[in-house]
């Protein structure tokens, strides 16, 4: 499937190495405010060639509105966006043309498929997030009028752990780092798989704060599960928390219970949400992104014909992938978030009555 969401829905095309990438977001209300400087500055901390801590491959990422957007405003009409691919190098894979890169989709794409775009992964490519950041920058306009907020950053690298979550300071981080204690040591973990021609995983960390209680479709379209399909649905992604996650299944029940006064819960250990739905306190994620499959070393694998060899990779690749996925989740949660207030609106017979009333 190439479409996510069910009140507010976003659909993507393109590939890495075609002319362009683009996406449709079906479901915006008419009358929001469209701030095209706003979604641009969204695609510029995704974009690639920033720095040394992402890859070479430099990407305007400049967004063009083709729909959908009157005068400033959303018309509540489909609105379509497109990129333009500047920079591709294809014949940088013209060496793997028939070879199957380890860790990467390439085999199973090829025999899901039959054949496979070897350009840079196609469809496959992270290139496609791009539409996915363009799509939550206006997802992330529709919650700043509800004053929600979503931010993130990277809280570990390499097994490098922040002690402390700021996601102010991390704005102005070049690696989007949420502890400036590590931060060095995070880079250096960073350039020293770089220099040695490897890469490293990390850790994304996204908090939403200012979200209503009652967000989220029991039983199958809860709240924390479509955040985490969400997540799961970023290249690279393994594994996606939700509050403590796997530690709270070291915890005992009277630890791990949030308890609650009348002025609000006493800890967050459930991240934000209880039984699929949210409970007004702040909703953690914690996103873990594999190291970079696309590594310079040599490496062992198969062809087309099934035949082992040896090969090395070339292209610009990102040494750690979670730098720049981290504003994917962002962008990710922000639509998630979107839909589940457009779809809480009918919940109950209030909304239904205030509405038509």
């Amino acid at each position: 499937m190439n479409s996510f969401g069910q009140k507010l829905k976003f659909s993507t095309f393109g590939e890495s190495h075609g002319t362009a990438i683009g996406c449709l977001l079906d479901g915006v209300p008419a009358g929001l405010k469209i701030d095209e400087e706003y979604i641009q500055s969204e695609l510029d901390r995704r974009k690639p060639g920033k720095s040394e801590f992402e890859t070479a491959r430099k990407e305007a990422d400049k967004v063009e509105i083709l729909s959908g957007v009157f005068e400033g405003l959303s018309t509540g009409t489909p609105i379509a966006m497109i990129i333009y691919n500047t920079n591709q190098k294809s014949k940088d894979y013209t060496n793997i043309k028939d070879v199957f890169r380890p860790g990467h989709a390439d085999f199973t794409y090829f025999h899901k498929y039959g054949l496979r775009d070897y350009r840079g992964g196609g469809r496959s490519s992270a290139r496609e997030t791009a539409c996915r950041v363009a799509a939550g920058a206006i997802a992330k306009l529709l919650l700043h009028s509800l004053d929600i907020t979503v931010q993130s950053g990277i809280s570990q690298v390499a097994g490098i752990k922040s002690n402390t979550f700021d996601y102010e300071k991390a704005k102005g981080s070049l690696i989007y780092a949420l502890d400036a204690s590590v931060e060095k040591a995070q880079k250096d973990a960073i350039l020293k798989a770089k220099k040695d021609h490897d890469s490293v995983g990390g850790v994304a960390r996204v908090m939403i704060q200012g979200t209503p209680v009652g967000l989220g479709q029991p039983l199958y379209y809860k709240l924390d599960a479509v955040l985490a399909d969400a997540m799961m649905g970023i290249n690279a992604v393994k594994a996606v928390e939700i509050g403590d996650g796997v530690l709270s299944a070291n915890a005992h029940g009277s630890d791990n219970n949030d308890q609650i006064r009348s002025n609000g819960f006493e800890t967050n250990h459930a991240g934000g949400i209880l039984g699929g739905i949210s409970n007004g306190e702040d909703i953690v994620l914690n996103i873990y992104f594999k190291p970079t499959p696309s590594i310079f070393k040599e490496q062992h694998t198969v062809n087309t014909e099934n035949e082992e060899l040896d090969f090395s990779l070339k292209g610009r690749h990102d040494p750690c992938v979670a730098i720049r996925g981290t504003v994917v989740c962002e962008s990710m949660a922000a639509l998630v978030i979107a839909d589940m207030l457009l779809l809480n609106m009918g919940s109950n017979m209030s909304g239904f009555k205030k509405y038509y009333l």
